[in-house]
């Protein structure tokens, strides 16, 4: 048995099992199914207990940014690189009635991506790319679910020295992330399943868009 099967049948040991009972088989795909989602709700649960009032803080000032004409860079690698760009796409694409706002997923231009970790190194693809173009109201977020690739925390240290408000989104017990004092923000999703700190992961951000944008269009007082 490969390290791959050895992966898959420890998320689904129903489907190696010498069980060839069709209906034991759906049954055991329902109770894992069930679990999943009794994990994950639990988990969004304790990340909305922990940090609800510091997601509405985050919020108003990222949409105190955007009102002064900044703009949201997120990034990440690999899965949490898609986190990011959808997170981009939330704020420049809502759809509705919910206001476009200027966002840029830093992965987005493989080009640049490939140019700098060809020439100088992986380590650098986010923070070069903040020293070049990013403002002082810019906002940077972004996402990993082990708290420590080197190139998060390069980004962070660069736009914290712009002047950018910083928020950073973890799993585990946040990692290197979580040693940083130039993350302004930083939401942990408190788990050691990659797939839950994920699909947690995509709540808070779903939660910041639509908490910013409820300020951005909440009459002024």
């Amino acid at each position: 048995m490969t390290e791959h099967d050895r992966d898959v049948e420890s998320l689904y040991p129903f489907l190696y099992s010498e069980e060839s009972d069709l209906d034991s088989v759906l049954a055991e795909v329902r109770r894992s199914t069930v679990a999943k989602a009794g994990e994950i709700m639990a988990l969004r649960r304790t990340v909305l207990e922990r940090d609800g009032q510091r997601l509405a803080e985050c919020a108003g000032r990222m949409a105190a940014r955007f009102a002064a004409g900044g703009r949201l860079l997120s990034f990440g690698n690999g899965g949490s690189s898609t986190d990011a760009q959808e997170l981009a796409s939330l704020f420049l694409s809502p759809g509705g009635d919910s206001p476009p706002l200027p966002a840029f997923g830093l992965t987005n231009d493989i080009a640049v991506v490939t140019a700098l970790s060809n020439d100088i190194g992986f380590e650098v693809v986010f923070s070069r790319q903040i020293g070049a173009f990013a403002h002082p109201d810019d906002i940077a977020v972004g996402l990993s679910t082990s708290g420590n690739s080197a190139n998060l925390l390069r980004a962070f240290d660069e736009a914290a020295r712009r002047g950018l408000l910083t928020v950073g989104i973890a799993g585990y017990d946040g990692g290197k992330m979580a040693e940083l004092d130039s993350i302004d923000y930083l939401f942990v999703v408190p788990s050691s399943s990659v797939h839950r700190i994920q699909e947690a992961q995509t709540t808070v951000y779903h939660a910041l868009w639509e908490l910013t944008v409820g300020v951005l269009r909440a009459p002024a007082r």
